[in-house]
């Protein structure tokens, strides 16, 4: 990077400071062009919504407040929701600035495709800012489920997640590509990681589907107080997984992530990344953009696998303009 781009980025930087705490930058509902201004409500606080608190959309989402908060004059207002397909239709309709969804997600909402609540009917202002991390697919199992496969889950109580979240999307893709179950062929339950991790300590349910990063809150916290396995899926059903939708990635959970869970896991894996809407003040995207890359050291969460060099990788929806002025 040259000294004059890292000089233009202070000076932006100090321009945006100094606008903030004026009260004159909008942070929200800027005009449809992605331009600076607007006059559509604009707010002095960035609505960042996450998701469950059992998941690692929620700690992580803290973190990068903290960042934005320390580095820039932007307060953040950090929210727990259902996640993917939820913060998806709260950037679309303007309720939240910024949001972290699964890359396959994205590609859905954009397209208009893939999912009922998407198609014919594209999320138009969907932009992205960044990915970073893997999320691996849990198949959290009872023990006393006597379950080995996928197709053992026919007939059984399985939690997909909660309704209309990414990791239901994912654990019915899998069920249908990797074992050919549908909704018909198991008793669904749909409750977030917390409530889906007590379901399985209590008996109430033979399975559940989690998705994120390694280690999840909710499932180390499961693994400390009661015995519980994560299926190891096989080489064929994660080739299926693969064939049926090309955002799955092999996945590996590593021995001993998890109490009790002492060897690898092999499993799947969609991608997280950074939303934010077209609408959205391009400058403060990048301000918020800088503000995180040039601070991971700060993180204590997926550090191994959030970097700028990385931020691109399986992108699947077009940048925002103040995301790509920092990455370029």
């Amino acid at each position: 990077m040259s000294d004059n781009r890292i000089s233009d980025r202070i000076d932006r930087r100090t321009l945006l400071r100094g606008a903030a705490a004026a009260g004159i930058v909008g942070v929200a509902g800027c005009s449809g062009d992605g331009s600076d201004g607007g006059d559509g409500g604009d707010t002095d606080v960035v609505r960042w919504h996450a998701g469950g608190t059992g998941g690692t959309y929620f700690p992580l989402s803290g973190e990068f407040e903290g960042i934005i908060e320390d580095t820039t004059d932007f307060p953040i207002e950090v929210s727990s929701t259902g996640a993917s397909v939820e913060n998806v239709g709260s950037l679309g309709n303007g309720d939240a600035d910024f949001a972290l969804i699964q890359n396959d997600i994205a590609f859905f909402a954009r397209n208009g495709e893939g999912l009922d609540a998407f198609e014919g009917e594209p999320v138009e202002n969907l932009r992205g800012v960044a990915t970073l991390y893997p999320e691996t697919i849990h198949v959290l199992i009872n023990p006393e489920a006597d379950v080995s496969s996928l197709s053992d889950l026919e007939g059984m109580r399985v939690n997909t997640g909660d309704l209309g979240s990414g990791t239901q999307v994912n654990a019915l893709q899998i069920l249908e590509s990797a074992a050919g179950l549908t909704p018909d062929d198991f008793d669904e339950q749909n409750t977030d990681f917390t409530q889906a991790s007590n379901q399985l300590r209590d008996g109430d349910v033979d399975a559940a589907f989690v998705v994120g990063g390694w280690p999840v809150g909710a499932v180390e916290e499961l693994a400390t107080t009661t015995d519980v396995q994560i299926l190891n899926l096989s080489d064929e059903e994660r080739q299926a997984a693969r064939d049926d939708a090309s955002w799955f990635a092999d996945d590996t959970i590593p021995g001993g992530t998890y109490d009790g869970i002492d060897g690898d896991v092999d499993t799947v894996s969609v991608q997280a990344m950074i939303a934010t809407q077209s609408e959205f003040s391009a400058d403060t995207v990048e301000a918020v953009t800088e503000a995180i890359f040039e601070n991971l050291g700060q993180l204590s969460i997926k550090t191994d696998f959030i970097s700028a060099d990385s931020a691109q990788d399986g992108m699947s929806i077009e940048l925002h303009e103040g995301a790509a002025r920092y990455f370029e």
